[in-house]
């Protein structure tokens, strides 16, 4: 029989400043759940791999390459390895960094 796992890291992920939780690692992939208080930041960094940024909820400006998008809900944005960025959150917000 099949065992299901359920992982609700997602929904009780809380708004406090910024909290980062590893959903899935392994050698070809890498989920990461992050969450954002209204006008917390994700200090400036690099991805080790190109990235993919999904928004599940609230709105942020990712500023990258002199550049700032604005990302809202339900919204996707793909980055290359390597490339200094930065988040600010506009609103309470959630997205997934798969990389």
């Amino acid at each position: 029989m099949y065992m299901i796992d359920i992982d609700n890291t997602i929904a009780q992920q809380p708004f406090n400043d910024l909290q980062i939780e590893q959903l899935v690692k392994n050698n070809t992939l890498e989920i990461l759940s992050i969450s954002l208080a209204k006008n917390a930041m994700f200090p400036k960094h690099v991805s080790p791999k190109d990235a993919h940024l999904i928004v599940l909820e609230g709105n942020i400006n990712f500023h990258i390459q002199n550049q700032t998008v604005n990302l809202k809900e339900q919204q996707h944005f793909s980055f290359s390895k390597e490339v200094e960025h930065w988040v600010l959150a506009k609103e309470d917000a959630k997205f997934l960094i798969i990389r």
